[in-house]
C-alpha cells in the first residue's frame, strides 16, 4: 500500500520533502503530485474519487494560504487524509492554513499535523499502515527506539560520559 503526498503547489515541495523523506527511511512506496484545488479543481475532483483505487492506503495533503485541499480531499476520498498546513508567502503567519485544515465541519475529519509539520504527518501515515502491516509497524518500533537512544546519546555527550 502507498502514501499519496500531494500539495497544492511546487513551492510546498521544501516542507513536503520531510514526509517524503521520513516514508522513503520506513520504506512506505509513495506518489506524489502537486494537486491544486483552486488551479486545477478537476484534477483534485479526479484524484480524490479515484486514489483509493490506485492502492493509496492515507493521504497527506499540504497546502498553504486558504488551504482547501485536504479538506476537499477528505470530502471525496473514503481514504483517511492527513493535513500539513504550509506556511506560505501569501500566508497570515501560517494561521490562515492551519485554521482552514483544522476546522473541518463534522462527518469530513482530516488529521491535521503542526504548521510545516510534514514529518509528523509522514510517521502518522505510517502508523495508520501499521496499524494493519505488522512489517511497517516494527519499523515504527524500531525508528521510536532510535529516536531515543539518539536523546541518551546526546545527554551523555552533554554530560560528558
Amino acid at each position: 500500500m502507498k502514501v499519496a503526498i500531494i500539495m497544492g503547489s511546487t513551492s510546498d515541495l521544501p516542507v513536503m520533502q520531510d514526509a517524503i523523506d521520513i516514508l522513503k527511511e520506513l520504506q512506505i512506496e509513495t506518489e506524489v503530485d502537486v494537486v491544486s484545488a483552486h488551479r486545477t479543481p478537476e484534477k483534485m475532483f479526479e484524484f480524490g474519487q479515484n486514489a483509493h483505487k490506485k492502492g493509496i492506503a492515507v493521504i497527506i495533503a499540504g497546502a498553504g494560504g486558504a488551504a482547501h485541499l485536504p479538506g476537499m480531499v477528505a470530502s471525496l476520498s473514503p481514504l483517511p487524509v492527513i493535513g500539513v498546513p504550509v506556511k506560505s508567502s501569501n500566508s497570515i503567519d501560517g494561521w490562515d492554513s492551519v485554521l482552514s485544515i483544522l476546522q473541518m465541519p463534522g462527518g469530513v475529519p482530516v488529521a491535521t499535523v503542526a504548521l510545516n509539520g510534514a514529518k509528523n504527518a509522514g510517521i502518522l501515515a505510517a502508523q495508520i499502515l501499521g496499524a494493519t502491516q505488522e512489517d511497517v509497524r516494527d519499523r515504527i518500533i524500531a525508528y521510536k527506539e532510535s529516536l531515543k537512544e539518539k536523546v541518551t546519546q546526546a545527554a551523555a555527550q552533554m554530560r560528558h560520559e
